[in-house]
């Protein structure tokens, strides 16, 4: 086959993690696993040639034109999540973003083969915007292999100095939008008076449009953390040193409402890390059995999960053995090999 990837998410503030990450590494694990197909990798500006069995478009935003209107080639179209779409009341699109869905909503109809990170999104895809079960394969995610377990005291020791951290203390590792559920997470902590490390390039954004409503819970959560030092937010941290921070949190605490794949638990389990997480959308079928389940609406459970699991150190063994199995499901390789069956699916 040759398969054309529109490859714009990597020239832009996507780079770095979500959309970013995903086709990095879908990219290289493409060619290093099925070096037999032969790749072009394009941005939005450039020409397709004509010769390509489809294009994939690794990228959808309901509330941006991020398809085009006419397509030549088979069209293979990853949707992460419909999260704005689930909770509208909580993303308002606005007039023009309305529009805008409607007509992504029928470009994507037109697609032969929409992929989506979890069965929660395919359901989702298919609940809101009628395209029928049969044309849209779920295909898992992966941590990248550089997320690992290290018993290495040294590796410990260097990245609790370098970052002037607390033996034990809880890990939180995202974006701050509605559904990540911060506000909670951040009155738990408060409750419970223990240390919360938070990544997160957005946690200490300073330029913030406070006027606009995705960004209510950021200004929130940057109010109720000043200048509390139980909370310790690092912002972007290399990727090296979110995986020491990983082998070095007592709990990873992810109480997201909902959520299309959920890295940082796979992440934190690939790490052996014990996770607390909840239900919303797709997190069950990440964690499965090995990790702490919370009511994501309830601040009360998610207080007493992440007490339960701070203070209890035989738990903290069995949901770091647990999650070190579960992640053995996932690998790019896998996510690769099943991406070309639904290449092969759309060109059949």
């Amino acid at each position: 086959m040759k398969i054309a990837i529109d490859i714009s998410p990597l020239k832009t503030g996507h780079k770095v993690r979500g959309v970013g990450f995903y086709l990095q590494h879908l990219k290289d694990a493409l060619i290093t696993y099925f070096p037999q197909h032969e790749y072009v990798f394009f941005t939005g500006q450039e020409e397709i040639p004509p010769d390509v069995d489809l294009v994939h478009y690794p990228y959808f935003d309901p509330f941006f034109i991020t398809l085009p209107l006419l397509e030549k080639h088979r069209r293979v179209v990853t949707v992460h999540d419909l999260i704005p779409i689930v909770f509208p009341e909580q993303f308002p699109a606005g007039i023009r973003g309305k529009l805008s869905w409607q007509l992504q909503k029928f470009n994507l109809r037109k697609s032969d083969v929409i992929i989506t990170d979890s069965e929660s999104s395919t359901k989702d895809v298919a609940k809101f915007t009628g395209i029928a079960t049969s044309k849209i394969t779920t295909v898992y995610l992966a941590a990248g292999e550089e997320f690992k377990r290290t018993e290495s005291a040294e590796l410990r020791t260097e990245i609790l100095k370098k970052y002037k951290l607390p033996e034990e203390f809880v890990l939180y590792v995202g974006d701050v939008t509605w559904n990540k559920n911060l506000p909670r997470l951040v009155a738990a902590i408060k409750q419970l008076d223990i240390p919360l490390v938070m990544v997160g390039k957005s946690l200490v954004q300073k330029d913030i449009n406070t006027t606009n409503p995705w960004n209510a819970d950021l200004v929130a959560i940057q109010k109720a953390t000043a200048n509390d030092k139980r909370f310790i937010k690092l912002g972007f941290v290399p990727t090296d040193d979110v995986v020491s921070l990983y082998n070095s949190a007592t709990v990873c605490a992810f109480p997201s409402i909902y959520e299309g794949f959920g890295l940082p638990v796979l992440e934190a389990m690939q790490c052996g890390c014990p996770v607390v997480t909840t239900e919303g959308g797709s997190l069950p079928e990440v964690a499965d059995s090995a990790a702490f389940y919370v009511d994501e609406y309830s601040l009360d459970s998610i207080a007493k999960g992440i007490d339960k699991v701070f203070s209890d150190k035989q738990l903290q063994k069995t949901l770091s053995s647990k999650g070190l199995i579960q992640a053995k499901q996932f690998s790019w390789k896998k996510t690769a090999e099943e991406t070309l069956a639904a290449y092969t699916q759309a060109i059949s």
